[in-house]
Protein backbone atom coordinates (compact mmCIF):
# COMPACT_ATOMS: atom_id res chain seq x y z
CA UNK A 1 0.00 0.00 0.00
CA UNK A 2 0.78 3.08 -1.09
CA UNK A 3 1.15 6.78 0.73
CA UNK A 4 1.83 10.20 -0.22
CA UNK A 5 1.67 11.97 3.42
CA UNK A 6 3.65 8.94 5.25
CA UNK A 7 6.37 6.95 4.57
CA UNK A 8 6.38 3.55 6.48
CA UNK A 9 8.07 0.19 6.94
CA UNK A 10 8.33 -3.15 8.82
CA UNK A 11 11.43 -4.48 9.68
CA UNK A 12 12.42 -7.26 12.69
CA UNK A 13 8.99 -6.37 13.75
CA UNK A 14 9.26 -2.86 14.17
CA UNK A 15 6.79 -0.96 12.19
CA UNK A 16 8.08 2.39 11.45
CA UNK A 17 5.67 5.63 11.01
CA UNK A 18 7.22 8.63 9.26
CA UNK A 19 4.69 11.68 8.94
CA UNK A 20 5.72 12.97 6.03
CA UNK A 21 4.86 16.49 5.63
CA UNK A 22 8.08 18.49 6.12
CA UNK A 23 7.63 21.68 4.47
CA UNK A 24 4.25 22.33 6.71
CA UNK A 25 5.85 20.83 9.87
CA UNK A 26 3.86 17.35 9.10
CA UNK A 27 0.61 18.98 10.35
CA UNK A 28 -2.06 16.46 9.67
CA UNK A 29 -4.56 17.24 6.68
CA UNK A 30 -7.54 15.38 5.49
CA UNK A 31 -5.35 12.82 3.46
CA UNK A 32 -2.78 12.04 6.29
CA UNK A 33 -5.21 11.44 8.57
CA UNK A 34 -6.83 9.37 5.90
CA UNK A 35 -3.60 7.14 4.81
CA UNK A 36 -2.86 6.93 8.96
CA UNK A 37 -6.82 5.22 9.51
CA UNK A 38 -5.91 2.99 6.89
CA UNK A 39 -2.28 2.20 7.84
CA UNK A 40 -3.16 1.66 11.45
CA UNK A 41 -5.73 -0.72 10.55
CA UNK A 42 -2.97 -2.59 8.23
CA UNK A 43 -0.64 -2.79 11.40
CA UNK A 44 -3.39 -4.10 13.33
CA UNK A 45 -3.90 -7.04 10.57
CA UNK A 46 -0.55 -7.61 10.35
CA UNK A 47 0.57 -10.41 12.77
CA UNK A 48 4.45 -9.63 12.07
CA UNK A 49 4.28 -6.36 13.19
CA UNK A 50 5.11 -6.50 16.89
CA UNK A 51 6.01 -2.64 17.86
CA UNK A 52 5.47 1.05 16.43
CA UNK A 53 7.50 3.58 16.27
CA UNK A 54 6.13 7.29 15.42
CA UNK A 55 8.39 10.16 14.22
CA UNK A 56 8.10 13.09 11.81
CA UNK A 57 10.30 13.76 8.31
CA UNK A 58 12.76 16.85 8.37
CA UNK A 59 12.55 19.21 11.34
CA UNK A 60 9.13 18.60 13.04
CA UNK A 61 7.52 15.98 14.67
CA UNK A 62 4.39 17.24 13.87
CA UNK A 63 2.87 20.77 13.63
CA UNK A 64 -0.57 19.69 15.00
CA UNK A 65 -3.83 19.83 12.54
CA UNK A 66 -3.46 21.70 9.12
CA UNK A 67 -5.67 24.95 9.46
CA UNK A 68 -4.94 26.22 6.66
CA UNK A 69 -5.11 23.61 4.11
CA UNK A 70 -7.17 21.00 5.92
CA UNK A 71 -8.94 19.75 2.71
CA UNK A 72 -11.50 16.70 2.06
CA UNK A 73 -14.09 19.61 1.93
CA UNK A 74 -13.23 20.88 5.78
CA UNK A 75 -14.74 24.33 6.38
CA UNK A 76 -13.17 26.22 8.77
CA UNK A 77 -16.19 28.49 9.39
CA UNK A 78 -18.96 26.03 9.50
CA UNK A 79 -19.25 24.26 13.44
CA UNK A 80 -21.02 20.99 12.06
CA UNK A 81 -17.63 20.41 9.39
CA UNK A 82 -14.77 21.45 12.23
CA UNK A 83 -17.19 18.97 14.59
CA UNK A 84 -17.06 16.06 11.85
CA UNK A 85 -13.30 16.63 11.43
CA UNK A 86 -12.32 16.48 14.70
CA UNK A 87 -14.48 13.26 15.46
CA UNK A 88 -12.23 11.85 12.53
CA UNK A 89 -8.69 12.73 13.96
CA UNK A 90 -10.24 11.79 17.35
CA UNK A 91 -9.89 8.12 15.61
CA UNK A 92 -6.67 8.53 15.72
CA UNK A 93 -5.46 8.71 19.20
CA UNK A 94 -8.46 6.12 19.72
CA UNK A 95 -6.42 3.80 17.36
CA UNK A 96 -3.53 4.20 18.86
CA UNK A 97 -4.15 3.83 22.12
CA UNK A 98 -6.74 0.62 21.82
CA UNK A 99 -4.28 -0.80 19.43
CA UNK A 100 -2.74 -3.95 21.11
CA UNK A 101 0.94 -2.95 19.15
CA UNK A 102 2.98 -0.84 21.65
CA UNK A 103 4.30 2.47 20.48
CA UNK A 104 7.16 4.39 20.88
CA UNK A 105 6.73 8.13 19.63
CA UNK A 106 10.29 9.65 18.72
CA UNK A 107 9.84 13.14 18.97
CA UNK A 108 12.53 14.56 16.74
CA UNK A 109 11.33 18.32 16.60
CA UNK A 110 8.64 20.35 17.34
CA UNK A 111 5.11 18.68 18.33
CA UNK A 112 2.34 21.41 18.42
CA UNK A 113 -1.39 21.06 19.64
CA UNK A 114 -2.51 17.83 17.97
CA UNK A 115 1.31 16.55 17.46
CA UNK A 116 1.45 16.75 21.02
CA UNK A 117 -1.40 14.38 21.73
CA UNK A 118 -0.33 12.14 18.94
CA UNK A 119 3.05 11.28 20.87
CA UNK A 120 1.39 11.15 24.35
CA UNK A 121 -0.96 8.51 22.76
CA UNK A 122 1.96 6.31 22.49
CA UNK A 123 2.76 4.12 24.95
CA UNK A 124 6.14 5.20 25.04
CA UNK A 125 8.14 8.70 24.37
CA UNK A 126 11.24 9.63 23.66
CA UNK A 127 12.73 12.92 22.88
CA UNK A 128 14.81 14.77 21.61
CA UNK A 129 16.52 17.30 24.06
CA UNK A 130 16.05 20.33 21.47
CA UNK A 131 12.91 19.22 20.49
CA UNK A 132 9.28 20.63 22.45
CA UNK A 133 5.65 19.72 23.03
CA UNK A 134 3.84 23.29 22.59
CA UNK A 135 -0.03 23.62 22.86
CA UNK A 136 -0.57 26.49 20.63
CA UNK A 137 -4.58 26.04 20.98
CA UNK A 138 -5.43 29.43 23.34
CA UNK A 139 -2.59 31.25 21.70
CA UNK A 140 -5.24 30.90 18.20
CA UNK A 141 -8.12 31.26 20.26
CA UNK A 142 -9.13 27.95 20.08
CA UNK A 143 -10.06 25.23 22.87
CA UNK A 144 -7.81 22.16 23.33
CA UNK A 145 -8.97 19.23 21.37
CA UNK A 146 -7.91 16.02 19.53
CA UNK A 147 -7.16 14.23 23.43
CA UNK A 148 -5.17 17.07 25.29
CA UNK A 149 -8.26 17.82 27.60
CA UNK A 150 -7.58 13.72 28.34
CA UNK A 151 -4.65 13.11 28.05
CA UNK A 152 -3.11 16.45 29.63
CA UNK A 153 -4.33 15.98 33.03
CA UNK A 154 -3.88 12.63 33.74
CA UNK A 155 -0.18 13.00 32.72
CA UNK A 156 0.87 16.01 33.97
CA UNK A 157 -1.71 16.50 36.46
CA UNK A 158 -4.89 18.99 36.11
CA UNK A 159 -3.14 22.31 37.67
CA UNK A 160 0.15 21.54 35.71
CA UNK A 161 -2.11 20.92 32.61
CA UNK A 162 -4.08 23.66 32.77
CA UNK A 163 -0.63 25.96 33.05
CA UNK A 164 0.25 24.06 30.02
CA UNK A 165 -2.75 24.88 28.01
CA UNK A 166 -3.30 28.59 29.24
CA UNK A 167 0.02 30.00 28.67
CA UNK A 168 0.83 28.13 25.28
CA UNK A 169 4.38 28.12 26.80
CA UNK A 170 6.93 25.06 24.94
CA UNK A 171 7.90 22.78 26.85
CA UNK A 172 11.55 21.16 26.06
CA UNK A 173 12.73 17.67 26.27
CA UNK A 174 14.26 17.45 29.64
CA UNK A 175 11.61 19.66 30.99
CA UNK A 176 8.97 17.28 29.38
CA UNK A 177 10.34 14.01 30.74
CA UNK A 178 10.33 16.69 34.70
CA UNK A 179 6.69 16.54 34.11
CA UNK A 180 5.69 13.11 33.43
CA UNK A 181 5.06 13.91 29.35
CA UNK A 182 7.71 12.27 27.96
CA UNK A 183 10.49 8.70 29.18
CA UNK A 184 13.42 10.05 28.13
CA UNK A 185 15.01 13.08 26.78
CA UNK A 186 18.26 12.35 24.56
CA UNK A 187 20.60 14.10 22.35
CA UNK A 188 19.19 14.84 19.03
CA UNK A 189 21.63 12.79 17.49
CA UNK A 190 21.30 9.62 19.42
CA UNK A 191 17.12 9.99 19.07
CA UNK A 192 16.06 7.29 16.09
CA UNK A 193 18.54 5.14 17.64
CA UNK A 194 17.80 5.24 21.26
CA UNK A 195 13.71 5.30 20.46
CA UNK A 196 14.25 2.25 17.40
CA UNK A 197 16.45 0.40 20.46
CA UNK A 198 13.19 0.65 22.88
CA UNK A 199 10.77 -0.02 19.82
CA UNK A 200 13.36 -3.48 19.25
CA UNK A 201 12.97 -4.46 23.03
CA UNK A 202 9.20 -4.23 22.74
CA UNK A 203 8.81 -6.60 19.49
CA UNK A 204 11.09 -8.63 21.11
CA UNK A 205 9.12 -9.21 24.05
CA UNK A 206 5.62 -11.27 24.92
CA UNK A 207 3.76 -8.50 22.79
CA UNK A 208 0.34 -10.40 23.87
CA UNK A 209 0.78 -10.14 27.29
CA UNK A 210 2.14 -6.23 26.63
CA UNK A 211 -1.11 -5.80 24.36
CA UNK A 212 -3.39 -6.59 26.84
CA UNK A 213 -1.10 -4.86 29.76
CA UNK A 214 -1.37 -1.55 27.68
CA UNK A 215 -4.91 -1.64 26.99
CA UNK A 216 -6.06 -2.77 30.69
CA UNK A 217 -3.42 0.39 31.63
CA UNK A 218 -5.31 2.82 29.45
CA UNK A 219 -8.70 2.06 30.23
CA UNK A 220 -7.91 1.69 34.03
CA UNK A 221 -7.80 5.46 33.77
CA UNK A 222 -11.56 5.56 33.88
CA UNK A 223 -12.68 2.71 35.67
CA UNK A 224 -13.31 1.47 39.15
CA UNK A 225 -11.08 -0.68 40.83
CA UNK A 226 -13.30 -3.73 40.86
CA UNK A 227 -13.56 -3.23 37.02
CA UNK A 228 -9.86 -3.58 36.55
CA UNK A 229 -9.76 -6.24 39.21
CA UNK A 230 -12.20 -7.93 36.42
CA UNK A 231 -10.27 -7.07 33.49
CA UNK A 232 -7.09 -8.43 35.03
CA UNK A 233 -8.35 -11.56 35.67
CA UNK A 234 -9.69 -11.65 32.04
CA UNK A 235 -6.36 -10.65 30.61
CA UNK A 236 -4.54 -12.98 32.48
CA UNK A 237 -7.08 -15.83 31.80
CA UNK A 238 -5.86 -14.95 27.53
CA UNK A 239 -2.42 -14.58 28.72
CA UNK A 240 -2.18 -17.94 30.00
CA UNK A 241 -3.08 -19.39 26.99
CA UNK A 242 -0.09 -18.63 24.86
CA UNK A 243 3.26 -19.76 24.22
CA UNK A 244 5.35 -17.19 25.35
CA UNK A 245 3.83 -18.10 28.72
CA UNK A 246 5.37 -21.53 28.17
CA UNK A 247 8.68 -20.35 27.59
CA UNK A 248 8.47 -17.71 30.24
CA UNK A 249 8.59 -20.35 32.56
CA UNK A 250 10.87 -22.57 30.68
CA UNK A 251 13.44 -20.10 30.50
CA UNK A 252 13.22 -19.53 34.27
CA UNK A 253 13.90 -22.78 34.90
CA UNK A 254 16.43 -23.44 32.78
CA UNK A 255 18.11 -19.81 34.30
CA UNK A 256 17.96 -18.52 30.45
CA UNK A 257 16.54 -15.47 28.81
CA UNK A 258 13.26 -16.49 27.19
CA UNK A 259 12.68 -16.22 23.50
CA UNK A 260 9.20 -14.62 22.50
CA UNK A 261 7.17 -14.94 19.88
CA UNK A 262 4.38 -12.97 20.65
CA UNK A 263 2.03 -15.59 20.43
Amino acid sequence: MSFTTILHEIQDGVATITLNRPEVLNAVNTTMARELHELFAQISRDRSVRAALLTGAGRAFCGGADLVRPGGGVAMDDPNSIRDWLTYLNGLIVGIMEMQVCWVAAVNGPAAGMGVHLALACDLVVMAERAYFYEAFLARGLAVDVGGMYLLPRLAGLHRAKELAFFCEKVYGPKAVELGLANRAVPDSELMAFARGWASRLAQGPTRAMGLTKQGMNRGLSMSLWDVLSYEAQAQALATQTQDVREGIRAFLEKREPMFRGY
